[in-house]
Protein backbone atom coordinates (compact mmCIF):
# COMPACT_ATOMS: atom_id res chain seq x y z
CA UNK A 1 0.00 0.00 0.00
CA UNK A 2 0.95 3.42 -0.77
CA UNK A 3 0.71 5.56 1.79
CA UNK A 4 -1.41 8.96 1.91
CA UNK A 5 1.79 10.13 4.38
CA UNK A 6 5.52 8.33 5.46
CA UNK A 7 6.82 9.32 8.72
CA UNK A 8 10.59 8.64 9.07
CA UNK A 9 13.56 9.77 10.83
CA UNK A 10 17.47 9.74 10.25
CA UNK A 11 20.70 9.05 12.27
CA UNK A 12 20.49 12.49 12.39
CA UNK A 13 17.13 12.74 14.33
CA UNK A 14 18.33 9.63 16.40
CA UNK A 15 21.74 11.49 17.37
CA UNK A 16 19.96 14.56 18.40
CA UNK A 17 17.63 12.57 20.67
CA UNK A 18 20.06 10.57 22.28
CA UNK A 19 22.18 14.21 23.00
CA UNK A 20 19.08 15.06 24.55
CA UNK A 21 18.30 12.09 26.80
CA UNK A 22 21.87 11.57 27.67
CA UNK A 23 21.89 15.72 28.74
CA UNK A 24 19.02 15.54 31.24
CA UNK A 25 17.65 18.40 30.10
CA UNK A 26 14.45 17.11 28.46
CA UNK A 27 12.19 20.22 29.54
CA UNK A 28 12.14 23.24 27.71
CA UNK A 29 15.56 24.30 27.17
CA UNK A 30 18.33 25.11 24.86
CA UNK A 31 16.94 22.90 21.75
CA UNK A 32 13.75 24.30 22.05
CA UNK A 33 15.60 28.02 21.78
CA UNK A 34 17.51 26.30 18.82
CA UNK A 35 14.19 25.25 16.97
CA UNK A 36 12.63 28.36 17.73
CA UNK A 37 15.92 30.35 15.93
CA UNK A 38 15.82 28.01 13.05
CA UNK A 39 11.66 27.89 12.48
CA UNK A 40 11.72 32.08 12.43
CA UNK A 41 14.46 31.94 9.83
CA UNK A 42 12.40 29.59 8.00
CA UNK A 43 9.08 31.79 8.38
CA UNK A 44 11.32 35.16 7.85
CA UNK A 45 9.90 36.94 11.39
CA UNK A 46 11.54 38.31 14.07
CA UNK A 47 10.30 35.80 16.71
CA UNK A 48 8.97 32.05 16.58
CA UNK A 49 7.52 31.19 19.80
CA UNK A 50 7.70 27.36 20.46
CA UNK A 51 4.34 25.72 22.45
CA UNK A 52 3.04 22.45 22.79
CA UNK A 53 0.29 21.70 19.66
CA UNK A 54 -0.75 23.87 16.61
CA UNK A 55 -4.04 23.80 18.45
CA UNK A 56 -2.38 25.50 21.22
CA UNK A 57 -0.15 27.80 18.91
CA UNK A 58 -3.69 29.07 17.49
CA UNK A 59 -5.23 29.86 21.39
CA UNK A 60 -2.37 31.39 22.52
CA UNK A 61 -2.02 33.88 19.46
CA UNK A 62 -6.20 34.62 20.15
CA UNK A 63 -5.25 34.93 24.29
CA UNK A 64 -2.29 37.70 23.36
CA UNK A 65 -5.58 39.41 21.59
CA UNK A 66 -7.26 40.20 25.11
CA UNK A 67 -10.81 39.59 22.58
CA UNK A 68 -13.98 40.32 24.53
CA UNK A 69 -17.51 38.70 24.98
CA UNK A 70 -18.86 39.51 21.25
CA UNK A 71 -15.89 39.81 19.38
CA UNK A 72 -16.00 38.07 16.24
CA UNK A 73 -13.61 35.97 14.41
CA UNK A 74 -14.10 35.54 10.84
CA UNK A 75 -12.53 32.81 9.11
CA UNK A 76 -12.96 29.65 6.57
CA UNK A 77 -15.44 26.64 7.30
CA UNK A 78 -13.41 24.32 5.48
CA UNK A 79 -10.98 23.79 7.65
CA UNK A 80 -9.59 21.19 10.30
CA UNK A 81 -11.77 21.54 13.64
CA UNK A 82 -9.13 23.02 15.89
CA UNK A 83 -9.39 26.09 13.77
CA UNK A 84 -12.94 26.54 15.38
CA UNK A 85 -12.04 25.00 18.40
CA UNK A 86 -9.24 27.68 19.00
CA UNK A 87 -12.25 30.53 18.38
CA UNK A 88 -14.37 29.38 20.98
CA UNK A 89 -11.97 28.75 23.62
CA UNK A 90 -10.95 32.37 23.11
CA UNK A 91 -14.56 33.04 24.05
CA UNK A 92 -15.04 34.70 20.30
CA UNK A 93 -17.80 33.96 18.30
CA UNK A 94 -16.77 32.24 15.36
CA UNK A 95 -18.12 33.59 12.25
CA UNK A 96 -17.53 31.69 8.44
CA UNK A 97 -17.10 33.18 5.06
CA UNK A 98 -16.77 30.80 1.83
CA UNK A 99 -13.86 29.83 -0.18
CA UNK A 100 -12.61 29.79 -3.59
CA UNK A 101 -11.83 26.60 -5.23
CA UNK A 102 -8.90 27.39 -7.05
CA UNK A 103 -6.92 27.81 -3.28
CA UNK A 104 -9.88 26.02 -0.83
CA UNK A 105 -8.73 29.49 0.55
CA UNK A 106 -10.97 32.10 2.03
CA UNK A 107 -12.25 34.10 -0.85
CA UNK A 108 -11.64 37.98 -0.24
CA UNK A 109 -14.50 39.01 -2.19
CA UNK A 110 -16.97 37.18 0.58
CA UNK A 111 -14.61 38.04 3.11
CA UNK A 112 -15.25 41.50 2.67
CA UNK A 113 -18.94 41.01 2.45
CA UNK A 114 -19.13 39.27 6.19
CA UNK A 115 -16.74 42.01 7.96
CA UNK A 116 -19.08 43.81 10.34
CA UNK A 117 -18.96 46.34 13.55
CA UNK A 118 -18.09 42.97 15.52
CA UNK A 119 -15.34 41.23 13.35
CA UNK A 120 -11.63 41.42 15.48
CA UNK A 121 -10.20 39.19 13.55
CA UNK A 122 -9.09 37.32 10.14
CA UNK A 123 -8.21 34.31 10.14
CA UNK A 124 -7.46 32.48 7.05
CA UNK A 125 -6.10 28.65 6.99
CA UNK A 126 -3.49 28.25 4.28
CA UNK A 127 -5.03 24.66 3.42
CA UNK A 128 -2.74 21.89 2.11
CA UNK A 129 0.33 23.90 2.05
CA UNK A 130 -0.77 27.33 -0.16
CA UNK A 131 -1.32 30.21 1.22
CA UNK A 132 -4.30 32.19 1.19
CA UNK A 133 -5.02 34.99 -1.48
CA UNK A 134 -2.61 37.58 1.33
CA UNK A 135 -2.40 39.76 -1.34
CA UNK A 136 -6.00 40.43 -1.54
CA UNK A 137 -6.66 39.60 2.49
CA UNK A 138 -4.50 41.99 4.24
CA UNK A 139 -5.38 45.44 2.65
CA UNK A 140 -8.84 44.74 3.87
CA UNK A 141 -7.78 43.72 7.00
CA UNK A 142 -5.76 46.81 7.72
CA UNK A 143 -8.55 48.83 6.00
CA UNK A 144 -11.27 47.43 8.69
CA UNK A 145 -8.41 47.42 11.22
CA UNK A 146 -8.25 43.74 11.78
CA UNK A 147 -6.06 41.45 13.41
CA UNK A 148 -4.47 38.54 11.74
CA UNK A 149 -4.20 35.24 12.86
CA UNK A 150 -2.78 32.72 9.98
CA UNK A 151 -3.54 29.20 10.52
CA UNK A 152 -0.53 27.66 8.70
CA UNK A 153 -0.92 24.52 10.13
CA UNK A 154 0.31 23.00 6.76
CA UNK A 155 2.07 25.76 5.23
CA UNK A 156 5.25 25.45 6.61
CA UNK A 157 7.53 27.39 4.11
CA UNK A 158 4.91 28.36 1.62
CA UNK A 159 5.15 31.94 0.51
CA UNK A 160 2.85 34.70 -0.90
CA UNK A 161 4.64 36.63 -3.53
CA UNK A 162 8.11 35.82 -1.38
CA UNK A 163 6.82 36.11 1.91
CA UNK A 164 6.95 33.41 4.47
CA UNK A 165 3.22 32.01 5.74
CA UNK A 166 3.18 33.01 8.94
CA UNK A 167 5.04 36.56 8.54
CA UNK A 168 1.80 38.57 7.70
CA UNK A 169 0.20 38.23 10.93
CA UNK A 170 0.65 35.82 13.56
CA UNK A 171 1.34 32.34 12.36
CA UNK A 172 0.24 29.49 13.48
CA UNK A 173 1.67 26.54 13.33
CA UNK A 174 1.40 22.70 13.69
CA UNK A 175 3.97 19.97 13.70
CA UNK A 176 1.50 17.05 14.02
CA UNK A 177 3.24 13.76 13.31
CA UNK A 178 2.12 13.77 9.66
CA UNK A 179 2.74 17.42 8.92
CA UNK A 180 5.92 18.47 6.61
CA UNK A 181 8.08 19.42 9.58
CA UNK A 182 7.23 17.40 12.69
CA UNK A 183 7.84 17.09 16.09
CA UNK A 184 5.40 14.22 16.60
CA UNK A 185 2.84 17.15 18.65
CA UNK A 186 3.96 20.86 18.73
CA UNK A 187 3.32 24.29 17.62
CA UNK A 188 4.82 27.19 17.18
CA UNK A 189 3.73 31.20 17.19
CA UNK A 190 5.40 33.63 14.61
CA UNK A 191 5.10 37.38 15.26
CA UNK A 192 7.48 40.47 14.35
CA UNK A 193 6.19 42.02 16.74
CA UNK A 194 8.38 42.32 20.09
CA UNK A 195 5.59 42.90 22.78
CA UNK A 196 3.46 40.25 21.53
CA UNK A 197 6.20 37.36 21.24
CA UNK A 198 7.18 38.16 25.03
CA UNK A 199 3.52 38.21 26.17
CA UNK A 200 3.21 34.66 24.61
CA UNK A 201 6.44 33.54 26.19
CA UNK A 202 4.95 34.36 29.34
CA UNK A 203 1.58 33.04 28.87
CA UNK A 204 3.05 29.52 27.89
CA UNK A 205 4.80 29.40 31.38
CA UNK A 206 2.20 29.44 33.22
CA UNK A 207 2.13 33.74 33.45
CA UNK A 208 5.81 33.76 34.71
CA UNK A 209 8.61 35.72 33.67
CA UNK A 210 10.90 33.95 36.29
CA UNK A 211 9.94 31.05 38.85
CA UNK A 212 7.06 32.00 41.04
CA UNK A 213 6.72 35.65 39.66
CA UNK A 214 3.54 35.70 37.89
CA UNK A 215 2.39 38.60 35.18
CA UNK A 216 -0.44 37.48 33.98
CA UNK A 217 -2.91 33.87 34.31
CA UNK A 218 -1.11 31.35 32.06
CA UNK A 219 -1.02 27.50 31.29
CA UNK A 220 1.82 25.11 30.59
CA UNK A 221 2.00 25.27 26.87
CA UNK A 222 5.53 24.78 26.31
CA UNK A 223 7.39 22.31 23.90
CA UNK A 224 10.18 19.85 25.35
CA UNK A 225 13.62 19.71 24.02
CA UNK A 226 12.76 16.29 23.12
CA UNK A 227 10.29 17.56 20.81
CA UNK A 228 12.40 19.81 19.56
CA UNK A 229 15.06 17.39 19.01
CA UNK A 230 13.04 15.35 16.42
CA UNK A 231 12.63 18.99 14.31
CA UNK A 232 15.81 20.17 14.89
CA UNK A 233 17.79 18.08 12.26
CA UNK A 234 14.35 18.46 9.91
CA UNK A 235 15.23 22.12 9.33
CA UNK A 236 18.20 22.04 7.33
CA UNK A 237 16.95 19.30 5.08
CA UNK A 238 13.57 21.20 4.81
CA UNK A 239 13.28 22.80 1.40
CA UNK A 240 15.14 19.61 -0.23
CA UNK A 241 12.29 17.69 1.59
CA UNK A 242 9.36 20.47 0.10
CA UNK A 243 11.79 20.00 -3.76
CA UNK A 244 11.04 16.40 -3.35
CA UNK A 245 6.88 17.08 -2.86
CA UNK A 246 7.12 19.80 -5.44
CA UNK A 247 8.54 17.05 -8.31
CA UNK A 248 5.79 14.63 -7.13
CA UNK A 249 3.25 16.73 -7.52
CA UNK A 250 4.59 18.11 -10.88
CA UNK A 251 4.59 14.12 -11.82
CA UNK A 252 1.15 13.93 -10.78
CA UNK A 253 -0.33 16.61 -12.55
CA UNK A 254 1.33 15.76 -15.79
CA UNK A 255 0.59 12.09 -15.71
CA UNK A 256 -3.32 12.82 -14.49
CA UNK A 257 -3.93 16.35 -16.97
CA UNK A 258 -6.36 14.84 -19.25
CA UNK A 259 -8.92 12.45 -16.97
CA UNK A 260 -12.44 13.44 -17.58
CA UNK A 261 -13.93 14.82 -14.16
CA UNK A 262 -10.84 15.22 -11.80
CA UNK A 263 -9.82 18.47 -11.22
CA UNK A 264 -6.00 18.91 -10.15
CA UNK A 265 -4.68 21.28 -7.75
CA UNK A 266 -1.74 23.93 -8.95
CA UNK A 267 0.46 26.26 -7.22
CA UNK A 268 -1.57 29.85 -7.94
CA UNK A 269 1.01 32.62 -9.67
CA UNK A 270 2.93 34.36 -6.98
CA UNK A 271 2.42 31.76 -4.06
CA UNK A 272 5.08 29.27 -3.68
CA UNK A 273 3.03 25.61 -2.54
CA UNK A 274 5.00 23.28 -0.31
CA UNK A 275 2.39 20.10 -1.10
CA UNK A 276 1.61 19.07 2.23
CA UNK A 277 -1.64 17.16 0.50
CA UNK A 278 -2.36 16.68 -3.39
CA UNK A 279 -5.82 17.71 -3.51
CA UNK A 280 -8.43 16.31 -6.41
CA UNK A 281 -11.44 17.47 -6.73
CA UNK A 282 -13.72 15.39 -8.76
CA UNK A 283 -16.10 17.50 -11.07
CA UNK A 284 -19.74 17.52 -11.23
CA UNK A 285 -20.06 15.74 -14.06
CA UNK A 286 -17.18 13.33 -12.88
CA UNK A 287 -18.19 9.63 -14.23
CA UNK A 288 -18.23 8.28 -10.50
CA UNK A 289 -17.88 9.92 -7.16
CA UNK A 290 -15.39 10.77 -4.76
CA UNK A 291 -16.00 7.76 -2.30
CA UNK A 292 -15.82 5.16 -5.14
CA UNK A 293 -12.80 6.83 -6.24
CA UNK A 294 -11.21 5.92 -2.83
CA UNK A 295 -12.33 2.61 -2.51
CA UNK A 296 -11.09 2.07 -6.08
CA UNK A 297 -7.87 3.49 -4.99
CA UNK A 298 -7.66 1.36 -1.93
CA UNK A 299 -8.28 -1.62 -3.96
CA UNK A 300 -5.35 -0.90 -6.32
CA UNK A 301 -3.00 -0.38 -2.81
CA UNK A 302 -2.91 3.19 -2.98
CA UNK A 303 -4.04 5.37 0.29
CA UNK A 304 -6.13 8.56 0.04
CA UNK A 305 -8.03 10.60 1.93
CA UNK A 306 -10.56 13.42 2.81
CA UNK A 307 -9.74 16.51 4.07
CA UNK A 308 -12.36 17.38 4.68
CA UNK A 309 -15.66 15.60 4.83
CA UNK A 310 -18.01 18.89 6.18
CA UNK A 311 -17.97 22.23 6.50
CA UNK A 312 -16.52 22.64 10.06
CA UNK A 313 -19.47 24.04 11.80
CA UNK A 314 -22.40 21.13 10.07
CA UNK A 315 -21.77 18.67 12.84
CA UNK A 316 -24.24 18.02 16.16
CA UNK A 317 -22.15 20.03 18.76
CA UNK A 318 -21.66 23.15 16.61
CA UNK A 319 -25.04 23.58 15.21
CA UNK A 320 -27.00 24.73 17.69
CA UNK A 321 -23.54 26.46 19.89
CA UNK A 322 -24.15 30.07 20.33
CA UNK A 323 -20.92 31.10 19.23
CA UNK A 324 -21.01 29.46 15.89
CA UNK A 325 -22.50 31.70 13.30
CA UNK A 326 -23.24 29.56 10.16
CA UNK A 327 -23.92 31.00 7.05
CA UNK A 328 -24.64 29.54 3.71
CA UNK A 329 -21.63 28.36 2.37
CA UNK A 330 -21.70 26.52 -0.70
CA UNK A 331 -18.46 26.79 -2.49
CA UNK A 332 -16.97 25.04 0.84
CA UNK A 333 -20.04 22.60 0.88
CA UNK A 334 -20.18 21.95 -2.52
CA UNK A 335 -15.82 20.98 -1.99
CA UNK A 336 -16.20 18.73 1.21
CA UNK A 337 -18.41 16.41 -0.48
CA UNK A 338 -15.76 15.85 -4.17
CA UNK A 339 -12.26 16.68 -2.83
CA UNK A 340 -9.69 13.60 -1.90
CA UNK A 341 -6.19 14.21 -0.89
CA UNK A 342 -3.75 11.25 -2.64
CA UNK A 343 -0.35 11.05 -1.33
CA UNK A 344 2.54 13.18 -2.61
CA UNK A 345 5.13 13.22 0.34
CA UNK A 346 8.62 13.12 -0.17
CA UNK A 347 9.43 9.77 0.74
CA UNK A 348 7.79 8.77 -2.83
CA UNK A 349 9.94 7.13 -5.61
CA UNK A 350 9.29 7.68 -9.08
CA UNK A 351 7.72 4.43 -9.53
CA UNK A 352 5.20 5.24 -7.01
CA UNK A 353 4.09 8.43 -8.96
CA UNK A 354 3.49 6.28 -11.68
CA UNK A 355 1.51 3.42 -9.76
CA UNK A 356 -0.63 6.35 -8.36
CA UNK A 357 -1.37 7.83 -11.80
CA UNK A 358 -1.98 4.65 -13.11
CA UNK A 359 -4.44 3.60 -10.60
CA UNK A 360 -6.12 7.21 -10.61
CA UNK A 361 -6.56 6.86 -14.71
CA UNK A 362 -7.82 3.11 -13.80
CA UNK A 363 -10.22 4.51 -11.19
CA UNK A 364 -11.80 6.99 -12.99
CA UNK A 365 -13.01 4.81 -15.74
CA UNK A 366 -16.79 4.48 -15.34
Amino acid sequence: MIAISSISFGEDVEREVLDTLRSGMVAQGPKVARFEEGFAELVGTRHAVAVNSGTTALIAALRVLDLQPGDEVLTTPFTFVATLNAILDSGATARFADIGEADFALDPDVVAECVNERTRVLMPVHLYGQTADMGALMPLAETEGLAVVEDAAQAHGATFDGKGAGSFGLGCFSFYATKNLTTAEGGMVTTDDDAVADRLRVLRNQGMRRRYEYEMAGQNFRMTDLQASLGLPQLGSYLQQVESRRRNAEGLRTGLKDVEGLVLPSELAGRGHVWHQFTVILAPDAPIDRDTLAQRLSDRDVGSGVYYPRTVYDYDCYREHPRVIASPTPVATSVARRCLSIPVHAALSTDDVDRIVAAVREAMEA
